[in-house]
């Protein structure tokens, strides 16, 4: 395993916890740590975002450019997984099964448009 993917691994570990945790830390009402739970979010997008920004310059690769297809792909990725948590939080704390599969299902759908729209189709 090379040096910059066993660094992006551990960085997208913790930073991929402590933003899941600060999700539920937000989201679950019971546990009454909103406040930290989006801290602890935003503390878990940075650590992701060093991640990316570590692995580039480790594989010698070019900085991103912002584009418009860049700025879509992200948006598209940002409204995908929103739908996915959603589901997920309607089925699990809010016990509302079928609408809670219906609104995960349509976050695949979205995150899985990603890929022809990155890639393209041939």
């Amino acid at each position: 395993m090379k040096k910059s993917t066993f660094v992006a691994m551990l960085l997208g570990t913790v930073g991929g916890i402590l933003f899941a945790l600060g999700m539920c830390m937000a989201l679950i009402p019971e546990w009454n740590a909103f406040q930290p739970g989006v801290i602890m979010g935003v503390i878990g997008a940075v650590v992701l975002l060093v991640m990316v920004l570590v692995w580039r310059k480790m594989e010698n690769k070019a900085p991103v450019k912002l584009s418009g297809k860049t700025i879509g792909a992200t948006l598209i990725g940002i409204v995908g997984a929103l739908l996915f948590g959603v589901g997920m939080c309607l089925t699990m704390v809010w016990s509302n099964m079928v609408v809670g599969i219906i609104v995960g299902i349509a976050g695949i759908v979205v995150l899985l448009c990603l890929i022809p729209f990155i890639r393209g189709l041939k």
